[in-house]
């Protein structure tokens, strides 16, 4: 993260906020703390800007992933890379692929590693998940998620600080 903040320094706080958010594996679980502790954001500022960070990767990932997963598996690497991938998340959407939708919601809102908007994406694509669908469910789950994590993060840092 030292690295991503240095890398990121010449960019207003907002927007690293909102770049760190997009990231895969970061996240919102990632920059909403980051916002409150080190860039000294109130709860709101920092719950907006990181779930509007976390969605924006969420439409183009649901529209891209299938098609453009099909053209890469041409290459060795990725076919690896792919198998991975999908046996990590089948592994993890149990709800999903139970719930459909619904499933979506639980599996974004839970604040665990792996199991944010990025991999609701690639979940609901295996899944054969609508984009009417899963947009909104991704989307809904990304917001609880927010308010979990924003209210976790507030109590560390009250009771640090």
């Amino acid at each position: 993260m030292e690295r991503i903040l240095a890398f990121l320094d010449f960019v207003p706080d907002e927007w690293v906020v909102i770049i760190i958010s997009c990231l895969p594996f970061i996240e919102l679980r990632g920059a909403l703390p980051v916002a409150m502790s080190v860039y000294q954001m109130g709860f709101w500022e920092a719950w907006t800007l990181s779930v509007i960070g976390n969605i924006i990767p969420v439409l183009p990932l649901l529209i891209l992933f299938r098609p453009l997963s099909r053209w890469m598996m041409r290459f060795r690497w990725y076919r690896i890379f792919y198998d991975w991938l999908y046996h990590r998340t089948m592994k993890k959407s149990e709800n999903v692929e139970k719930y459909g939708a619904l499933g979506l919601v639980l599996f974004t809102a839970v604040p665990l590693p792996t199991t944010g908007a990025w991999t609701a994406c690639v979940a609901a694509s295996l899944f054969d998940i609508k984009i009417k669908y899963s947009l909104p469910a991704i989307s809904a789950g990304v917001v609880i998620a927010g308010f979990i994590i924003g209210l976790l993060s507030q109590s560390v840092i009250a009771s640090v600080g």
